[in-house]
């Protein structure tokens, strides 16, 4: 079977490499064609887009990089048709991935959706969309088989794919680590502060303010995917600060703490057990429509899936260095707050379902077809 899956992000490149291995395990005659990264190239997928030209974030971001979008649009949609798939496979990145559905649905092609799209935070009515061009919606959050109920929508809860790639790790070894990557024998704070440029850029050199602060540890951050070690030095200001690719797990199996940047990363840790600080900052215009728009009271995937606070947000104003240090003296060894997190944190993988997420998926997927 031939399958055409589009994914427009780090986090969608990772989820969508491990669907893929599992299908190709139940189906050794399963190909791909994909928009993606990496990781999804190394699993046979034939790349026709990296996710680093197609991520913007933010309503001024996407409306100033509108031209790119419509082209990226009209490629993708001329692709299908010439490669004929026998199932379109979407991974999340609604604003694009909602439009090829429809356009895929008008000419036939079946389509499935992996991760679905928050539309329980914002423009709901999306979900009106969703029940005309999507044929099967396969989710990883626990809220959101019960939210698409309530509009007489029938989904797939699966579990999140996160479990399973966190479960298979071994952690490594702390001093080889600390040796090999150049790292003093001090304690680790890992520093993830996104996976865009636009974000790293906005964030970084708040979460450096705090290096002066903090001297019996060492702030380490970890590179994204596609983001290159000159972007971050030429990023930073004051602080440098040792910047480590291809390792973030590992920095954050060994990590005492963490500062991250809002989206999957916030959950990746949390998962780890590492207890963290959520920062977000973006274009003031872009917060003030999402305030308007976005129906949720909470920003990391952590509480909402909680439904209540378990993790620090500090949002935009309250992005400063005199919180910052606050919030992260409060979750260092020895602060009850911390004990309380990682409480949390078990809770949380309770209501995450149990292991084998890509596997479910993928027996879902082919039993389409």
């Amino acid at each position: 079977m031939r399958y055409y899956i589009i994914a427009g992000e780090a986090s969608g490149d990772l989820h969508a490499s491990n669907l893929m291995k599992e299908m190709k395990a139940q189906d050794a005659k399963s190909t791909f064609r994909c928009w993606g990264g990496d990781l999804m190239e190394a699993q046979g997928g034939v790349l026709v887009k990296h996710y680093r030209e197609l991520a913007f974030m933010g309503f001024v971001e996407v409306i100033a990089n509108i031209r790119t979008i419509a082209k990226n649009l009209k490629f993708c949609k001329q692709d299908i048709l010439k490669y004929k798939p026998d199932a379109l496979i979407l991974v999340d990145y609604p604003g694009f991935n909602l439009r090829i559905a429809e356009f895929a649905k008008e000419h036939h092609f079946k389509v499935i959706y992996y991760i679905s799209p928050q539309v329980w935070a914002w423009k709901k009515s999306r979900v009106y969309k969703i029940k005309k061009t999507v044929d099967r919606m396969i989710t990883i959050l626990p809220f959101e088989k019960d939210f698409y109920k309530t509009y007489d929508y029938d989904v797939d809860f699966v579990g999140h794919p996160l479990l399973d790639v966190i479960k298979d790790l071994d952690k490594p070894n702390a001093k080889l680590f600390k040796k090999e990557c150049q790292l003093d024998n001090r304690p680790i704070i890992a520093l993830l502060p996104g996976s865009r440029k636009q974000e790293i850029s906005k964030m970084l050199n708040r979460m450096l303010q705090l290096v002066p602060l903090f001297e019996d540890y060492q702030f380490v951050i970890a590179g994204a995917p596609g983001i290159d070690k000159d972007f971050y030095v030429s990023t930073m200001s004051a602080q440098k600060v040792r910047v480590i690719h291809s390792k973030t797990y590992e920095i954050l199996q060994l990590a005492e703490a963490a500062m991250v940047t809002s989206g999957t990363a916030t959950l990746e840790t949390a998962l780890f057990e590492v207890p963290e600080v959520v920062c977000f900052k973006a274009n003031a215009l872009s917060v003030i429509i999402a305030r308007r728009l976005v129906k949720v009271k909470f920003i990391s995937l952590v509480n909402l899936i909680m439904d209540r606070l378990v993790v620090k947000e500090l949002i935009q104003q309250d992005l400063n260095i005199e919180k910052l240090k606050v919030e992260l003296q409060n979750i260092l060894p020895g602060s009850p707050a911390r004990e309380k997190m990682l409480s949390d944190y078990k809770e949380l993988k309770k209501k995450l379902g149990g292991a084998g997420a890509s596997s479910k998926a993928a027996k879902i997927i082919l039993s389409e077809n």
